[in-house]
């Protein structure tokens, strides 16, 4: 089973590119070397460095008619990988 669920995409991720880093969304329970073991079978490129941040999920509250609904959004694990210059990621390939 792989630990990476989806590449991050946004603008700050996407500058990352340019310095040879991609950005993936986790599993919680994943540790860095098996993310690293993941990431070079399914791209093909050589990691020499990750790092890993959790982020605690973003609580969020609604005012209904029955009264205050709060809950949590779920928390996640991110991990930013440096590949080896010249080995590139490219995640609009079978577009």
């Amino acid at each position: 089973m792989s630990t990476l669920r989806k590449p991050i995409v946004t603008e700050k991720a996407t500058a990352l590119n340019e310095k040879g880093q991609y950005a993936f969304e986790v599993e919680r329970t994943a540790n860095k070397v098996q993310i690293k073991k993941d990431i070079e079978q399914l791209y093909g490129v050589t990691v020499t460095g990750i790092s890993t941040i959790r982020t605690l999920g973003k609580l969020k509250s609604k005012f209904t008619k029955g009264g205050a609904v709060s809950g949590r959004r779920a928390s996640v694990k991110k991990a930013i990988v440096t590949v080896k210059e010249g080995d590139v990621i490219d995640f609009y390939n079978g577009i």
